[in-house]
């Protein structure tokens, strides 16, 4: 045998309703003044990345058929939970084999960083995210991963004060017709009252032609500030949903993009704005503004009332699980690489999601813990699908494995092996979970469960 062991670390498998990508090579790219594309590939021991307690956990590293690697020696570095390092090593090419191996006796995420030899910066992983580098990625019985912290006693208390606070200023939904392009559907703008004075904007929209819809509510991701697209709703409610999307800036939805590009410095900063205070933290009102959401669509008489379904990814889906863990009515929280689980990770060996708010701070920590949606995981009831990227260094993996297992209802995971945040990712490092969504959207229009064997109203 010609391989170089690297490293033992463990692995697991976890006993609940998982849908895996099937990675079964990671192909890396590098790209050379001399030569075309060169590529490694990098093979899993389990294709599904999910490995036991103390097993091995590895990667067989090899050239491409047909291709070369550069020559030289490789570096790596092998991460628990994308933070803590707890090995590294080296292998040369070309050779026939290198492995790359590890395991954990706790568990988590693991998370390998491969540099190529020296003079090859241009070296590029399978994704945006790799340039220089390889990432590779594990989880060893992520059905265990906890949050890091407990979350705040007086947690309930707080919204249940902010919600009641909400309700005392109405709501006074302003919408405005627009061309939809789409002749059986109907479009608006929308513009609602939140608390301090701020507003709600977003678009809605709905068959022309129909009643008693399932209302559906998108969430968007924050930076920087961007007009949302008309298409994002109407295609949605040709598929027969009532839809409304909610700009989660305190601006309006359809201006140019020239309007959102001039906006001041301090709204593009805005996870450190009011950190200090949870009572003055930019994501009270942008939390306020998705519960008022829920609300208004509960209110209309074309609801079919029954089914709410929220969905988001990034800091859409971390806004998607605080509603939903806020709002009795929703029925479905569907989200994509949520940002913001388990804010106090850091202090636990664990690295930082973002926003990466400063949690040495002890203001800073105590404000972020009411936002975190790990700590809104566990009043989740309704039926849940989260995806989770691997090699996501952006919404870390680990926290929001930490909120999935949290979630009480029926829940399934999409795993994404080789798959970073989805701003950098390929599509078809994304299309597990994009997949997978619209089959549950599709039964969750007709009122059905999306996971075999359960109905929604059992």
């Amino acid at each position: 045998m010609n391989n170089t062991a690297l490293h033992r670390t463990p692995t697991i498998r976890p006993r609940l309703c998982v849908r895996f990508v099937a990675a079964v090579h990671v192909a890396l790219t590098a790209l050379s003044a001399t030569a075309g594309a060169q590529q490694l590939e990098f093979t899993p021991y389990r294709a599904s990345g999910i490995y036991d307690l103390s097993e091995r956990v590895g990667w067989a590293v090899a050239t491409a058929p047909g291709q070369e690697a550069p020559s030289g020696m490789y570096r790596y570095t092998v991460m628990r939970d994308g933070l803590a390092v707890i090995d590294s090593g080296t292998f040369e090419l070309p050779q026939q084999r290198a492995t790359i191996e590890t395991s954990l006796d706790r568990p988590g995420m693991v998370l390998v960083e491969v540099q190529p030899p020296a003079g090859n910066g241009e070296f590029r992983g399978a994704s945006r995210a790799e340039v220089g580098r390889a990432l590779l990625g594990a989880a060893v019985v992520p059905a265990r991963i906890e949050p890091s912290a407990p979350r705040p006693a007086d947690f309930d208390a707080f919204w249940d004060a902010k919600i009641r606070l909400l309700e005392r200023v109405p709501a006074e939904p302003q919408l405005t017709p627009g061309a939809s392009d789409r002749p059986e559907v109907e479009y608006y703008t929308i513009r609602m009252d939140n608390v301090d004075g701020a507003h709600v904007y977003g678009q809605l929209a709905k068959p022309a032609h129909g009643a008693q819809l399932p209302a559906l509510l998108i969430l968007q991701w924050a930076s920087p500030p961007y007009p949302l697209r008309r298409e994002w709703v109407t295609d949605r409610a040709a598929q027969g949903w009532l839809v409304l999307n909610v700009q989660p800036h305190d601006v309006p939805t359809d201006m140019p993009q020239a309007f959102y590009d001039a906006l001041p410095q301090r709204i593009k900063n805005y996870p450190t704005i009011g950190q200090h205070s949870r009572d003055e933290s930019y994501f009270l009102p942008m939390y306020l503004g998705d519960y008022r959401a829920v609300e208004y669509l509960a209110s209309r008489e074309d609801w079919d009332g029954r089914t709410v379904v929220v969905m988001g990814t990034s800091m859409g889906g971390q806004q998607s699980i605080a509603v939903a863990g806020l709002h009795p009515k929703v029925t479905a929280v569907m989200v994509n690489v949520p940002s913001g689980c388990d804010v106090t990770g850091p202090l636990h060996g664990r690295a930082a999601p973002y926003p990466t708010w400063d949690v040495t701070r002890p203001e800073v920590r105590e404000t972020a813990r009411y936002f975190d949606p790990v700590n809104f995981a566990s009043r989740i009831e309704a039926h849940a699908l989260v995806g989770i990227g691997f090699i996501d260094e952006t919404s870390t993996p680990a926290g929001i494995w930490a909120a999935f297992n949290a979630m009480r209802g029926p829940k399934e995971v999409v795993s994404m092996v080789d798959s970073p945040h989805n701003h950098l990712a390929t599509p078809a490092q994304q299309r597990a979970y994009v997949e997978r969504a619209e089959q549950w959207l599709a039964a969750l229009a007709r009122g059905r469960s999306p996971l075999p064997g359960r109905d929604r109203n059992e």
